[in-house]
C-alpha cells in the first residue's frame, strides 16, 4: 500500500483497535514510519442506526430511485 508520509510502498498492518473494531477495524498503520491510514471507511455517521448511509441520513430524506423525480413521472403532451 501507498503510504504518503514515506512516499513509496510499505507494508501495513492493523494495530489494536480501542474502539472495539475487532478484525473488521478500518485502521492500518506504516510499519516504517507509523503513519495512519484508513481503508474501505465506513459509510454510516456516527451514531447513524445500522443500515443507512451517512448521504441518506442527512437532511432527514431518503435518497430518491432512479425515475423517481417529479420531472420523471411528468409527461408532456403533444
Amino acid at each position: 500500500m501507498y503510504c504518503s508520509t514515506c512516499g513509496d510502498e510499505r507494508m501495513f498492518e492493523q494495530p489494536p483497535c480501542p474502539d472495539g473494531h475487532g478484525a473488521e477495524c478500518p485502521e492500518r498503520v506504516c510499519v516504517d514510519c507509523g503513519a495512519a491510514v484508513l481503508v474501505d471507511p465506513p459509510l454510516t455517521a456516527p451514531g447513524a442506526p445500522p443500515g443507512r448511509s451517512a448521504a441518506g441520513s442527512a437532511g432527514g430524506t431518503e435518497p430518491r430511485r432512479a425515475g423517481s423525480s417529479p420531472a420523471a413521472s411528468t409527461r408532456a403532451v403533444a
